[in-house]
């Protein structure tokens, strides 16, 4: 039953602060410098080389934490069979 709890309060907190809102600016600096310059240059708005670098790194955490999480539900399975 402290599972069920536990897991079901992460999920509920995970939902409340995705959808709390949050200013969004750019933290990086090289970040923050390219979109300023390419606001600037009104022939040349180009940012499609920004947000395909956004996507690579967001895609390299959720690789890496579902191999840990695949490696995980299969060895906890190896133990209960």
């Amino acid at each position: 039953m402290k599972k069920i709890g536990a897991g079901l309060f992460a999920l509920v907190l995970a939902v409340l602060l995705s959808l709390a809102p949050l200013a969004s600016q750019a933290q990086c600096t090289m970040c923050k410098t390219q979109v300023e310059a390419a606001r600037t240059e009104k022939d040349s708005y180009d940012t499609s080389g920004l947000n395909k670098g956004i996507v690579y790194l967001m895609t390299v955490p959720y690789l890496l934490i579902g191999t840990i999480g695949y490696f995980w539900y299969r060895n906890t399975h190896k133990k209960n069979k």
